[in-house]
């Protein structure tokens, strides 16, 4: 029996010890969902570029079509991020109500 052939990303990596185990393009350091939250704005591959002009338009499309082959992963991260900062934001502003003084 034959086995399915393993997908491979080209420039994508995803390994436990490299971005606390999300999808990124490999030596960049970039998370697949940075590249995806710029592009859920609008911005196009020559505006991403300029948030992070290390990439190259083939790595951008590279996450691009990770985040389409992996839409359930890619957006549970996106939801977590978004999660954090709002909680991020409740705790900053309880710590500046609760300084004395105020």
């Amino acid at each position: 029996m034959a086995t399915a052939p393993k997908l491979a990303f080209e420039y994508i990596v995803k390994e436990p010890d490299f971005c606390s185990g999300k999808a990124a393009i490999g030596a960049t350091r970039v998370r697949v969902n940075n590249v995806v939250y710029l592009h859920k704005q609008g911005r196009t591959a020559d505006e991403i570029r300029v948030e992070y002009p290390d990439l190259t338009h083939a790595q951008i499309y590279a996450a691009l079509a990770y985040y389409h082959d992996h839409k359930d992963e890619i957006e549970a991260e996106l939801a977590e991020d978004e999660g954090a900062d709002e909680r991020y934001e409740q705790r900053k502003a309880k710590a500046l109500a609760e300084r004395p003084g105020r």
